[in-house]
């Protein structure tokens, strides 16, 4: 696998000698001096160009950058409709097991691209000194926030309600159902209290990363074993018991915030509880 510096090398050195890119940055983890880096990490590169057609009449000239074994470019997608507007990705993996995402930016878009950067960006290439100011990347944008309120009862408010619906479904031998509404509604924000809990206990000037994925550091080990076991969905019977498991780690949680913030804790919890309870009564 080819180094950081000889990637590095390899995708602004192509910059420097083609006329039609004019700035180039990186972003993403590898910006990011909290993460630690490894091997797996994509290199998340922009270049701002002065025209995208000659770009996009052909593939050759990727082929610089080294032996691909498979490229997607999600702006050529019928299935998956484009997000990016005018700008034009590469999403590429590489024989030696290196991956580049690489996005072709209008430089006339410069402005609009650093309104909606998540402040995780370096740059590499300035041909034309278009950057007046010093960039310096930070993953503040990412960090905890300490909720209001009104979150505080929003997020109390989705993750009771939506949890009905897994009780439905899995009453309804609706499984696949069950499993999505638990798995995209109603345990990120378990995870999202969680994190409100940790804000709360270590402050909020972290993050504990993109999907969650470093909470495991701030959780007792217990907690971390519990919140494990709720992913285990191969069955009704396991699936009843990972929605149970997700009411008392939300419950705790939950309550810890709404005392460490002095907000009002919902009286529904004891409803739906006891709803669910019911319903797991009448099932097999």
């Amino acid at each position: 696998m080819r180094s950081e510096q000889e990637m590095m090398k390899v995708l602004v050195d192509f910059a420097v000698n083609d006329d039609r890119v004019r700035l180039v940055t990186l972003e993403g983890s590898r910006t990011n001096k909290n993460i630690p880096p490894d091997q797996f990490q994509d290199y998340d590169i922009s270049y701002f160009v002065t025209e995208m057609d000659s770009f996009k009449e052909n593939d050759r000239w990727l082929e610089i950058f080294g032996n691909r074994i498979m490229m997607q470019k999600p702006e050529d997608m019928e299935l998956f409709p484009s997000e990016l507007g005018n700008w034009f990705s590469y999403l590429i993996h590489f024989e030696d097991g290196n991956k580049v995402d690489l996005t072709l930016i209008p430089i006339n878009e410069l402005e609009d691209y650093f309104t909606k950067s998540d402040g995780l960006v370096e740059v590499r290439l300035d041909k034309d000194t278009r950057i007046k100011n010093e960039v310096i990347a930070d993953d503040r944008q990412y960090w905890i926030k300490r909720p209001t309120a009104k979150e505080f009862d929003d997020c109390c408010n989705e993750f009771w309600m939506v949890s009905t619906y897994v009780v439905k479904g899995l009453a309804r031998k609706e499984i696949l159902f069950a499993i999505d509404h638990l798995n995209e509604i109603a345990r990120p924000n378990l995870l999202r209290m969680m994190a409100w809990q940790i804000g709360s206990e270590h402050g909020y000037t972290f993050s504990v990363g993109k999907n969650y994925k470093f909470i495991n550091r701030y959780l007792p080990n217990e907690d971390w074993e519990t919140l494990l076991s709720t992913y285990s969905e191969n069955g009704y019977k396991e699936m009843r018991k990972s929605l149970l498991t997700c009411y008392e780690l939300f419950r705790k949680y939950s309550k810890a915030v709404s005392k460490s913030l002095s907000y009002k804790y919902p009286d529904y919890d004891e409803a739906i509880t006891k709803y669910t309870e019911n319903i797991y009564s009448t099932l097999t």
